[in-house]
């Protein structure tokens, strides 16, 4: 079985997988999530029409990136003090429980992280072997009192990286706002930048714009 490592260094040479993902590689996208709706409304409640808005634009996103039949790795980094605890990820939204045998982990250092430990799970998977929905929401909700969550006790939130080894992708939500993909080959991402157009990110409209033209 290949390891994401290698995998990595054959499909995206150079790349860390981390939360810079998006400014590492040159065939990128940034979508923005529930754009034009705030997340509280005027009373401080929360905006649950917005959250609703932004699961089913991640959600839409990350089905029009992976098929039934694409190989992926579920890719999750763990940032604290003592990177020997097992991603509760993993625990929660995985269906396939017998795949626990082959999640591998790795610790290591971050000089981005101010020097913290991360811990870095690996799972070779397929779409119908995740609670993907579920798992989505979570990476989502993780600055909100919202449910479901991704459980981590420790001092910040996963980062949660889908990882298609069949299209050569990498898709990445980092909170409620947005959420990243790149790719080896641009035509792998003309559709979902064509289909979602209006999503982009104004910020990096232009740049993302003159990649596909």
């Amino acid at each position: 079985m290949i390891k994401v490592r290698d995998y990595l260094h054959t499909a995206f040479p150079g790349l860390t997988i981390a939360h810079s993902l998006y400014h590492q590689w040159g065939i990128r996208i940034h979508f923005e999530l529930g754009d034009g709706i705030y997340q509280f409304r005027g009373d401080g409640s929360l905006n649950l029409d917005r959250f609703d808005m932004v699961y089913s634009q991640a959600l839409s996103i990350f089905n029009s990136l992976f098929s039934d039949q694409d190989d992926m790795f579920l890719v999750t980094n763990v940032y604290q003090n003592k990177p020997h605890h097992t991603s509760k990820v993993y625990q929660r939204y995985i269906k396939n429980k017998d795949l626990k045998f082959v999640l591998k982990q790795e610790t290591f250092i971050s000089t981005d992280e101010e020097d913290q430990g991360i811990s870095q799970f690996c799972l070779p998977c397929r779409k119908r072997d995740i609670r993907y929905p579920l798992l989505i929401q979570a990476t989502c909700n993780e600055d909100f009192s919202l449910k479901p969550k991704l459980g981590n006790p420790y001092s910040q939130y996963p980062d949660v990286f889908f990882i298609n080894a069949t299209k050569h992708l990498i898709f990445f939500i980092y909170d409620d706002r947005g959420c990243e993909v790149i790719a080896n080959d641009k035509e792998t991402l003309r559709k979902v930048y064509e289909k979602y157009n209006e999503w982009v990110s104004e910020y990096n409209r232009k740049e993302i714009e003159a990649i596909f033209k």
